[in-house]
């Protein structure tokens, strides 16, 4: 078994010429081949159920069979497990397996041989170079292009490996980063295996949600850091080819959620952080900051419109305020996707915040449960002084809903932080908790929905055209007010429950 440690960046067509030019390769010869592949799966995808690809390779003459455990990769940055043996399609005993020496995937694989059968192939021609960047550093950098197909479709292949040989994973993204200087090059998450599988299926785009941060008490604190840093870029990238491609709402969404947790997550950590990590948080805020118009005309017109239209069909305004509306949101999905474009200032963050943290070492030995407990105990004080005051309060319209920002914001950092540590504890012992938090921000989430539609309102709708639909928007908002209060003190009567045991 072989540990395949490499980076992938996507290259626009347009600038695949220039590579070959780049400083890092001057002098160093190129060897080109074209490469066969044909992957394989049952009729039901099992292996990819299972995160395994099987293929056979054609290189010149020669055959090879490979076996790879797919990991996700982030940043660009995938490790995964490989088994690679000569081998030949043709010859009996199609798929021996008898080299892969992982018992429990062997056994799966033996079980499988009888059904697979061809799923799809890559057919592309790779220019390789052999790159020594300092002493003891070896790096295979290479240049595919051609393309995949799979039930009759086709998609294209235009993307640079960087190959870790002999070093560390920092020589890697170094390599990666001199190259990114000069070219256009995007980190890439989906594998060849990946877009072929979702070429196979004709698989739409769907928005990535959250995954749980994979925790032990035994995790050390910055490798806790790691984990929780690598799965919010995950989610980003995850959502980046929906912002760009699609106009589904919940794609900004996510990619905005993805953005807030990792934000959240340099908080939590940054006593344990180098300083260097001190620069990111401005850079993730400014990426935030140019998705947030377009979520904010996507919620304007998915949410809160059409009850607004349905309570007042006849309202003369109403198609002015859509039209309005639309336009704007059209501007604003321009701006988000080209803050994610490819090969810019977006592809430079990913790429250098990846390196950053992979870099990281595990870290002191301090408890992961003091650091649970410290970082949960002072989001909860924060959020627990902010509730008492509202529940108390009788503010003015502005001040009381300049707290009730405040709080959103806090209730949002405690949210996160106990999403990162949840599985250090039981399920049952979060669920009242995270249910008691969940409703107080969906509340507050809609009345600041209906703050910013009265706002949109009051610049659309001239003098007292507006009327109608800023009383209706009052009178949902006072019937919010009555639900918050509610909430306020069912939250406050929780137990926190890093607290118990």
């Amino acid at each position: 078994m072989a540990l395949e440690t490499e980076i992938k960046l996507s290259l626009p067509p347009r600038a695949a010429g220039k590579l070959a030019g780049h400083p890092l390769l001057a002098g160093v010869p190129a060897l080109r081949q074209r490469l066969l592949n044909t992957y394989y799966d049952t009729p039901e995808l099992r292996l990819q159920r299972e995160r395994v690809a099987v293929r056979y390779r054609r290189k010149g003459r020669d055959w090879l069979l490979t076996v790879k455990c797919a990991a996700p990769a982030v940043g660009g940055l995938a490790q995964r497990n490989e088994w690679e043996v000569p081998a030949h399609p043709g010859e009996s005993g199609e798929f021996d397996f008898s080299h892969v020496d992982d018992a429990r995937l062997r056994a799966l694989l033996e079980e499988l041989r009888p059904q697979l059968t061809p799923a799809f192939t890559t057919d592309f021609t790779r220019s390789a170079w052999i790159v020594e960047p300092r002493p003891g550093v070896r790096i295979e950098l290479a240049l595919d292009r051609g393309h995949i197909a799979a039930a009759g479709r086709r998609a294209p292949i235009c993307e640079v490996e960087l190959e870790l040989l002999e070093g560390d994973v920092a020589d890697l993204f170094a390599a990666a980063a001199a190259l990114q200087h000069d070219l256009p090059l995007h980190p890439e998450a989906p594998s060849k295996a990946e877009r072929g599988y979702r070429l196979f299926a004709a698989a739409p785009l769907r928005p990535v949600k959250a995954q749980a941060t994979p925790l032990r008490k035994r995790t050390p604190p910055l490798a806790a850091f790691r984990a929780a840093a690598l799965g919010c870029l995950a989610q980003l990238q995850g959502n980046e080819v929906g912002v760009r491609d699609s106009d589904a709402p919940e794609f900004i969404h996510q990619a905005r959620v993805a953005i807030r947790r990792l934000r959240s997550a340099l908080r939590v950590w940054q006593p344990l952080l180098p300083q260097n990590f001190a620069a990111f948080d401005p850079r993730w805020r400014a990426l935030a900051a140019s998705l947030g118009e377009a979520r904010n005309w996507d919620v304007f017109l998915g949410e809160t419109l059409p009850p607004l239209a349905e309570a007042f069909p006849a309202h003369p305004d109403l198609p002015l305020l859509q039209k309005h509306a639309e336009q704007r949101r059209s501007v604003a999905r321009k701006a988000a996707r080209t803050a994610l474009a490819k090969g810019g200032a977006y592809s430079q963050l990913l790429l250098d915040f990846a390196a950053t943290v992979v870099a990281l070492p595990d870290g002191p030995p301090e408890s992961l449960k003091a650091l649970t407990r410290r970082a949960l105990g002072k989001r909860a004080a924060r959020v627990n002084k902010l509730a008492r005051r509202i529940a108390a309060s009788a503010a003015s319209a502005g001040d009381a809903a300049a707290e009730r920002h405040r709080l959103r914001v806090a209730l949002k950092r405690l949210r996160y932080a106990l999403e990162f540590f949840a599985a250090l504890y039981p399920a049952r012992r979060l669920s009242a908790y995270q249910r008691a938090l969940a409703a107080l921000l969906d509340t507050l989430g809609r009345m600041n929905d209906l703050m910013v539609a009265g706002g949109i309102a009051s610049a659309t709708l001239a003098g007292d055209r507006g009327d109608l639909a800023q009383g209706w928007l009052a009178g949902r908002h006072q019937l919010l007010q009555g639900e918050l209060n509610a909430q306020l003190t069912a939250f406050l009567d929780q137990s926190p429950p890093w607290k118990r045991g």
